[in-house]
């Protein structure tokens, strides 16, 4: 929902800062005031077109800034982007320099003006003269009937389902355009794995390789120095030991006359006793290394085999063990490929379960498009064209990722005349009519929550203009609807009424908007019925109009200066 809208600088206005609530709010004023400004604003602000003519004369650029409550959709969706603000509310602004470039902000962090255009099909739904947005493209219109029918599940089920049996195919299509090279990347690969397997690599043996070639090429050096150590420890005639006992024997009866010794002492034995240790691990450790020339020699075979098929491969020796296995997935992978029966099984089966499902949904979309056309053509009739009908065209269309169905929406605005595409109606009021129509029929499906009639009751009067403001406030009590009229009987349904006139500053032409409550309410309505000159019948008339419609709401606080 619309929340606040800003504007400074902006064409006409000097600024206007205007606060929206939910309902059904009009926009009035004489021919020229600047009705239609506002909603060129906003439009601007959902990164509509910039020029350099909304720039108010004399001023350097021209400042409009939306504010909108968020979901909890919209506001993962903007996280997603780095653009979220505040939770529950989403700030879209536009900035426009009088040379006519404009820049673009989301919750005050630049982006483009084609986000803006994203964001904005979320927020709000446009209907005017010209244009009615969503509801004149294919697309719009099939998700309209989707959304109305209840069938979003299902057409998001059928474009899976889509998306599945096009892999496979492409799966396919590669496996038969590229058998030849398919079977000689295998025939590569399965020399390779064959060189590793013949191998049979074990997980690290190259570290524990290296570590018993060290050991072994080695063994002499080892043994020669650990009984050279034990020797010198033990039993050679200075042995350390030998001298560790001689000392201790000296002082031993020493410490009987000075017990200060006996700390050193102590440390002495220790140390006796760790030599004594060491020298038995020396020996132990010299007995255990063994001279094997014959092992040396098979793990130096191992090792430059290991070495020799790295080195084909292009690798390090210690990863041929996991390259095996890798070697082993592809071959798999590849015979997988090469299957093309199965591959064309696959697709057929894939083809078959979506023509089922887009089969059921295009079922199901000639239900709905009948129920929707139905109420809608019932509402054409009551806006001023009696034997106006819709007609929802659902036909047979290439398989796509959306079905199996071309939908259309094709308008009669008389009777006599063949339906047309809705977006060939030649009549701006009559396009306008419509889309009100649809979109009150479709209400509950239209995920948008603020729709823009941009005088939709363009071409009529009446007991037709009636119906038009009876539509729009059936409207706001669902959705937030905003309409620009020329109408009394359309202005006296609203909830709200906001007026917007043009006075002369000097010699600088503004737009001025001013919320209107109820006395201010019944003069605008009056002189939308009888002109300029307001009188007690006209008054009273607007008085009756606005009884009959129900009751009214104040108005948000806007504010707009000269």
């Amino acid at each position: 929902m619309l929340l606040r809208l800003r504007l400074e600088n902006f064409v006409i206005v000097d600024s206007a800062e205007l606060v929206f609530e939910d309902g059904f709010t009009v926009l009035s004023g004489e021919t020229g005031a600047g009705k239609s400004i506002l909603l060129d604003a906003l439009m601007l602000a959902l990164g509509g077109r910039a020029d350099a003519g909304v720039v108010r004369e004399g001023c350097e650029r021209a400042d409009i800034a939306a504010e909108f409550a968020s979901d909890e959709a919209l506001d993962a969706w903007l996280g997603e982007r780095e653009l979220q603000g505040d939770p529950g509310v989403v700030l879209l602004r536009r900035v426009v320099d009088a040379q006519g470039r404009s820049r673009a902000f989301v919750n005050d962090r630049p982006c483009t003006a084609a986000l803006l255009r994203e964001i904005g099909e979320r927020l709000v739904e446009i209907h005017g003269q010209h244009a009615s947005q969503s509801l004149l493209r294919a697309e719009g219109q099939r998700n309209l009937l989707d959304g109305f029918g209840g069938l979003d599940a299902l057409a998001g089920a059928v474009a899976a389902a889509y998306a599945e049996w096009r892999e496979a195919l492409r799966a396919l299509e590669g496996a038969e355009q590229g058998a030849r090279e398919l079977a000689l990347e295998r025939e590569r690969l399965e020399w390779q794995l064959g060189e590793l397997e013949a191998l049979r690599i074990e997980r690290d043996e190259w570290a524990a390789l290296e570590a018993e070639q060290k050991r072994l090429s080695h063994a002499a050096s080892l043994v020669e120095g650990a009984a050279g150590a034990a020797d010198a420890l033990a039993d050679s005639d200075d042995a350390l030991l030998a001298q560790l006992h001689r000392s201790l024997q000296r002082l031993r009866p020493l410490v009987a006359i000075d017990e200060a010794l006996g700390e050193p002492v102590a440390m002495l034995d220790s140390a006796a006793i760790q030599v004594r240790e060491a020298v038995s691990a020396l020996r132990d450790y010299a007995d255990r290394v063994e001279l094997d020339p014959q092992r040396l020699e098979q793990v130096d075979a191992r090792i430059g085999a290991l070495f020799s098929a790295a080195r084909k491969l292009r690798l390090a020796p210690q990863a041929l063990h996991d390259e095996c296995a890798q070697l082993r997935e592809r071959v798999r992978a590849l015979d997988a490929a090469q299957d093309v029966d199965a591959l064309r099984e696959r697709a057929a089966q894939l083809r078959s379960a979506y023509d089922a499902l887009a089969a059921r949904l295009s079922a199901q979309r000639r239900d709905a498009a009948a129920r929707l056309s139905g109420g809608v053509s019932r509402h054409i009739a009551a806006l001023g064209m009696k034997d106006g009908r819709l007609e929802i065209a659902v036909e047979p269309t290439q398989a796509s990722a959306s079905g199996v169905d071309a939908i259309e929406f094709r308008v009669a605005a008389h009777a006599g005349v063949a339906p047309r595409p809705l977006s060939k109606v030649a009549s701006g009021g009559e396009l306008s009519r419509i889309a009100l129509a649809i979109t009150t029929v479709a209400a509950q499906a239209d995920p948008v929550p603020t729709l823009i009639f941009d005088e939709a009751d363009a071409g009529v009067g009446g007991a037709v203009a009636q119906a038009v403001g009876e539509l729009m406030r059936s409207l706001g009590k669902s959705r937030q609807v905003l309409c620009v009229t020329h109408l009394p009987q359309v202005a006296a349904q609203a909830h709200r009424h906001w007026r917007v006139t043009k006075n002369t500053v000097g010699e600088t032409t503004v737009s001025v908007i001013e919320p209107l409550e109820r006395d201010a309410r019944v003069d605008e309505i009056a002189r939308m019925l009888g002109g300029v000159d307001i009188t007690s019948t006209t008054r009273r008339h607007a008085r009756e109009m606005l009884a009959l419609a129900g009751p009214t709401r104040d108005c948000a606080d806007a504010r707009s200066r000269p």
